[in-house]
């Protein structure tokens, strides 16, 4: 990844990452985020919920998109804004893929809004999100 300024970049520009969510990932999380919540780490607990097992913290999902963002900007830019809708639900051992792409440049505000959808192994959209971010 390299520093990148506004005309490096256009409408179009587009990212992708794919992780499969662990066990390891859902515990970690819950270490940083202090969400332990039983529906993300108590097997019997979240087998008796609608889910019919353990999903993973809607934030640790959404984390993906930082990968994509640095990505499509370089480094040094900053995350502004950030909306996300939480579609379907992501369950452990879930491989899910994060594309991002540039929607809207704004060169007065040096900035530029990313529409960004994540789909699980199956093709089923997870969450959908826009963030602004503005260039280095």
């Amino acid at each position: 990844m390299r520093k990148k300024h506004l005309f490096d970049i256009k409408i179009g520009d587009t990212s992708i990452f794919e992780k499969t969510i662990t066990e390891a990932d859902i515990f970690a999380f819950a270490g940083i985020s202090g969400d332990f919540n039983p529906l993300h780490v108590s097997e019997t607990f979240a087998n008796n919920t609608r889910f019919r097992g353990r999903i993973a913290h809607g934030m640790l999902s959404a984390s993906l998109i930082d990968y994509t963002l640095t990505d499509i900007i370089g480094l040094g830019g900053i995350h502004i804004s950030q909306y996300i809708k939480f579609q379907a639900p992501v369950m452990v051992g879930d491989t899910i893929r994060a594309t991002s792409r540039i929607k809207e440049i704004i060169p007065e505000k040096n900035r530029v809004k990313i529409e960004s959808t994540l789909t699980n192994q199956r093709d089923d959209i997870v969450i959908t999100g826009i963030a602004e971010v503005k260039l280095p």
